[in-house]
Formats: C-alpha cells, structure tokens, sequence
C-alpha cells in the first residue's frame, strides 16, 4: 500500500503568506496598490502563483483586483462596517447558540484555558495580543457549534473585520470591557444557557462596531485640531 503526500498548490501557500502579510500591516495602509513585483521578490515566487493568490483573497474580500490598474488592498467605509458588523453579530450569535448546546467538559477546559490567557494581556496592557486570544476564542465558539452552514460566511467575514476589527481594543477602556463580556458569554455557555449566549455575542460585537466608530470619530477629531492649530499659526 502507497501512501501519497498530497501539498497544496504553490498559489494556496502563497495566499496564506499574503494574507499574514496584510493582517500584520507589512503591507500598505487600506487602500494602498500591492506592489506585485515587489512583492514576488520578497516571496521568491514568480507573477503566476502570486496573481493565482491574489484571486484567492479576492474572493474572501481582502483584496480589490481592478482591472488595468492593479490590486489594492481592501478598504472599508464606515458604512461598510455599519453593514458587516450586525451580520456578523448575528452569525456568532447562533455559533454561541449552538456551542451552548453541544460543548463538553474538555471543551470548556479550552475555553477556560484561553480566558486565562485574554484575562493576562488585557491586564498587562497587551492590545496585540488580547486581539489574538480574542480571534482564537471566536474561532473555537464557532467550531464548537459544529455548523458547516454557519462557519462558511463566518470564517469569511471574520478575514474581513481582522482588517479593522483589531483596532478596537485600542480604544481606552474596551480591552476591560471586552474582557467582562467574554466572561459573561462564558458563563452562559456553561450554563447551557443557549438563548443567553446568543444575545451576549451579538451585543459583545455590536459594542465593537462602537468602539471603531468612536475610534473614527476621534481619529476625526484630532485631525480637525491639527488643522485648527496650523491655521493659527
């Protein structure tokens, strides 16, 4: 009996190096043009497999191909957000539904395991690496409901928000407040408390969209205050 090794395609492995490379913002700002030959020096590759890639993440909306002009990388409005984070709301909300119902005991040990973990960065200042943790708890939620249907559009929007949805736990205080909620969600997982858990999840990521929004407003702020300042001088 053979076994037979089978790899991925060169363009699959290039799209996970890509998109590592836009979530840790090695890439350029929202917005901004992909330097395709650049780019295929940095990963020694050549135009093929990158632009093979590039359709990859495309589809998953991190990336903008427009014709004759190039690829950028995705940048979303604020009524993009607006739009994406209620949806997303309702996704985890019934990924929590479901976890509730269905987890074991080994199951919460995990989650009890990576609270630990959220609960030290959150109090060492860590927003970084909060964020992280934060990802992984969301992912196993979603896994433990055990929803083909749900985890499709799930795992696709959750690569979207990652563009933005970091950013939240800058703002002063949401790091504490993210914390409190993951715990109350927690709680009712144990509980099996599966209509509980459900409507902690998506007010714990519609609290995230106000936390952006807030972001923006104040990154509007102190923009309209340079420019106040530059005037009077």
């Amino acid at each position: 009996m053979s076994l037979h090794i089978v790899r991925n395609a060169l363009y699959v492995d290039v799209a996970d190096r890509v998109r590592d490379l836009i979530f840790s913002r090695a890439l350029p700002a929202d917005g901004a043009k992909i330097d395709e030959v650049e780019l295929c020096k940095v990963l020694n590759i050549s135009r093929t497999p990158l632009r093979e890639a590039l359709k990859v993440l495309a589809r998953e909306g991190l990336v903008r191909l427009i014709p004759r002009h190039g690829c950028f990388v995705r940048e979303l409005s604020e009524q993009d957000l607006d739009e994406i984070f209620p949806v997303m709301a309702l996704l985890e909300g019934r990924c929590a539904y479901e976890a509730a119902l269905k987890a074991t005991a080994q199951d919460f040990d995990k989650l009890d395991a990576l609270h630990a973990e959220l609960e030290r960065c959150a109090s060492n200042g860590k927003p970084d690496e909060y964020y992280e943790v934060n990802y992984r708890i969301h992912e196993l939620i979603q896994n433990l409901a055990g929803n083909q249907w749900l985890s499709g559009p799930a795992n696709d929007l959750r690569k979207v928000l990652r563009l933005y949805r970091q950013r939240s736990v800058s703002v002063p205080d949401r790091m504490a407040q993210s914390y409190a909620e993951h715990c109350s969600i927690l709680a009712a997982l144990k509980l099996r408390d599966a209509e509980a858990a459900n409507a902690l999840m998506q007010s714990h990521l519609l609290r995230q969209r106000e936390a952006l929004r807030q972001l923006a407003s104040n990154a509007t702020s102190q923009k309209g205050g340079t420019a106040v300042a530059h005037s009077a001088t």
